[in-house]
């Protein structure tokens, strides 16, 4: 029989306090004075309670790349940030392109227990944008796939995108799109700006990105489609999409916790962990990031979690790889970046983090509110501390965080899926009873 939970006097997203009572897999009961015989009770005086968090794009790297990462450990890492469900990145080897190797990743993620891991599929076919993906096929799989990514790479030949826009269509599925034109960021290594004349490499201008997400939210509006943009990095890119909106089209955006924090300035010391795709652009770029999360025009923080081996990141940057590990850190860096300059509050953060993502990947059971009757997802967060952030605070295999020896703020107490805490005062907890209860309740 599943323990039952009593959660005492916790903060909701509201700022009301609250008891939140946990009994087979769903709140039981929330409110104020609640007791329950045989429960066990958690102190929750000073923590904030959220919906469990919800990542739109991960990267688990298995199947093919499990020296980077395996599903299981970036399940726990995920944990450890609070987040009880994550989608997975279809650039795996073999790629995610089929029924079958997306089926194979959702039994990786239930036999893990800590999360639900939802997989993503290739638009196209080994993510080499020449054909389109079995797109219908793994939409009708047990993984019933709804959101579609070459991430790492972007759909650049119009007619695909527009032929993928209008497949998904059908099954209510979404293309989510990376933004880069390849023709202007070939050899490219950082933000095209004056800093990048002065360290003496290639630019990356903004244009690349603002120019696909202008051609694609039109494609979208043609086709009457739905369209998400990945990793939003520039402040063009939000006056683009924000006049999509205005007119009215289906289009959705993410924004990274590093590209709302950190900026290329960093990139002076050629320390390797600050190397991504999208780059770190400039401080005007954060503060337009920033703005369009608070007014909606971004409408989800998503991590971009990319863990790489220590000797892909140990090297010359031109030689380095693109990433870093974020779904640890990510709840402190949105505090650090947007609540405590008060732009959000945590119930816009249960929306960003949470409720959004859950409905843009159309995924069960995730982004309820906390309320009576709502399965039993939620996060436990200690707004009040500060930390030094280090490899301690990691669980993935990746420790190319670009946070490491950092100080910030808050930090996640308890994680709870499927009603079992995952994470349980900051510590890891034993997920094979998640786990077999994933089994007991086939997706069908």
């Amino acid at each position: 029989m599943p323990t039952n939970y009593l959660i005492g006097g916790a903060a909701l997203p509201d700022g009301t306090r609250a008891d939140i009572l946990l009994a087979d897999g769903r709140i039981d009961e929330i409110g104020t004075g609640i007791s329950a015989a045989g429960a066990t009770r958690i102190d929750a005086d000073g923590l904030v309670a959220l919906p469990g968090l919800v990542d739109l794009h991960t990267h688990l790297r298995e199947p093919g790349y499990e020296q980077s990462e395996t599903v299981l450990t970036g399940s726990q890492a995920a944990a450890r940030g609070g987040f009880t469900s994550v989608f997975a990145m279809a650039n795996t080897s073999p790629v995610q392109d089929t029924a079958g190797v997306v089926e194979q990743v959702l039994a990786l993620g239930e036999a893990a227990g800590y999360v639900t891991v939802q997989p993503i599929g290739a638009v196209t076919v080994g993510l080499k944008g020449q054909s389109l993906a079995e797109l219908g096929a793994m939409a009708a799989s047990r993984a019933r796939v709804r959101v579609f990514s070459d991430d790492g790479f972007c759909v650049s030949d119009p007619l695909l995108m527009r032929r993928a826009l209008e497949y998904v269509k059908a099954f209510g599925g979404v293309v989510a799109q990376h933004a880069q034109e390849p023709r202007l960021t070939e050899g490219a290594q950082m933000n095209e700006g004056a800093l990048s004349g002065e360290l003496g490499l290639a630019g990356w201008p903004a244009v690349a990105e603002e120019s696909i997400i202008a051609r694609d939210v039109l494609l979208a509006e043609h086709v009457g489609s739905r369209l998400h943009i990945c990793h939003v990095s520039t402040a063009g890119s939000v006056d683009v999409i924000r006049w999509a909106k205005a007119r009215g089209i289906d289009v959705t955006a993410e924004v990274t916790p590093h590209h709302l924090l950190l900026t290329e300035d960093l990139i002076a010391g050629y320390d390797a962990r600050y190397k991504v795709n999208p780059p770190l652009r400039r401080r005007e770029d954060t503060e337009a990031l920033r703005a369009g999360l608070a007014d909606g025009t971004i409408d989800i923080v998503a991590t971009d979690h990319a863990p790489h081996p220590v000797e892909a990141k140990d090297c010359e940057w031109d030689a380095a790889a693109n990433g870093m590990v974020g779904l640890e850190s990510a709840l402190s860096v949105v505090h650090a970046s947007v609540v405590a300059n008060g732009l959000l509050d945590w119930a816009d953060v249960a929306r960003v983090l949470s409720q959004t993502p859950a409905r843009i990947g159309r995924i069960e059971g995730q982004g309820h509110s906390l309320a009576a009757g709502a399965p039993a997802e939620l996060t436990l967060y200690d707004p009040a501390v500060n930390r030094v952030f280090g490899t301690d605070d990691l669980s993935g295999k990746g420790v190319n965080s670009p946070y490491l020896g950092v100080t910030l703020p808050g930090r996640v107490v308890s994680t709870f899926h499927r009603g079992y805490p995952t994470v349980l005062n900051g510590q890891l907890q034993d997920a094979s009873l998640i786990a077999d209860a994933g089994r007991e309740s086939p997706r069908g």
